[in-house]
């Protein structure tokens, strides 16, 4: 049975990664996507996708540079379909030439990145939740991230905006609960996107695994999977809730990889 027949979504940067997982898996759930992204020719080859497996999906303008689309898009939504019942707020990310240690990074960048991550979340919830009130409720996801809690030696502004995009979810949920708006956080660890992919070296892939208890990285279909649970019905009780997704990741002590490659036998 498809849990969200009938719901209209909109999923920003959809047209790859873990946004495309998220539109494709809320599709596959039954529910109407807009892909919310700054190319309409990637988003028609997604939608072309979504309908070639039964799904239904639409494009709209979004570019995060504009902070005019953030409501633009969500007003385009709404007009055509006449409601909005989930929102992903899936667009976010660093810059990883800039954001290094406090005193090694780039101050510009620093606030940049804080300014765009929460921003994102921010002016697109700002504009969905007024329509979800009116529509009897609804349901907003962030993508945030496990680095929101989890202290790292480099790219800083990305903590520092993720745990704000934490922060923002929380105050989300209990402003509009008596709303019957729900909104929760997912947050993922290491996901094979190319965006990821592309900054790390084979060494950094197998040191990080070694502290993933489940030994491997996620894949985006692993966080659309979360986002798609906290989108539907089966999460009606639950909102505020900021959801690791990373394999275990920081869970174990500190001496996690040392212990499972045999370093120290007489330990176990």
């Amino acid at each position: 049975m498809k849990r969200l027949t009938n719901r209209v979504a909109l999923v920003t940067s959809s047209t790859r990664g873990i946004g495309l997982a998220c539109a494709k898996r809320l599709a596959a759930e039954g529910a109407l996507v807009y892909l919310a992204a700054r190319s309409e020719e990637a988003a028609l080859n997604v939608i072309r996708s979504v309908q070639e497996d039964g799904g239904r999906a639409k494009f709209v303008y979004f570019n995060a540079r504009e902070p005019e689309t953030y409501s633009a898009m969500i007003e385009a939504a709404v007009q055509n379909e006449g409601r909005l019942d989930i929102l992903v707020n899936n667009y976010g990310g660093t810059d990883v030439r800039l954001d290094h240690n406090v005193t090694e990074g780039d101050t510009e960048a620093f606030f940049r990145v804080l300014e765009d991550n929460v921003r994102s979340v921010y002016l697109s919830a700002k504009a969905a939740i007024p329509h979800m009130e009116k529509g009897g409720g609804g349901s907003i996801v962030n993508i945030s991230s496990v680095g929101s809690v989890v202290p790292d030696l480099s790219r800083t502004a990305y903590a520092v905006s993720k745990t704000a995009v934490n922060a923002l979810t929380q105050c989300i949920a209990v402003q509009y609960a008596h709303r019957k708006i729900r909104c929760n956080a997912v947050l993922p660890g290491l996901t094979a996107t190319r965006a990821a992919l592309d900054n790390m070296s084979d060494s950094f892939r197998s040191s990080f695994l070694k502290h993933v208890p489940l030994g491997r990285i996620a894949a985006p279909e692993d966080i659309a999977a979360a986002a798609a649970f906290f989108a539907g019905d089966d999460a009606s009780y639950i909102t505020g809730t900021l959801l690791e997704v990373a394999g275990g990741f920081a869970l174990p002590t500190p001496m996690y990889g040392d212990l499972m490659e045999g370093r120290f036998p007489n330990y176990l």
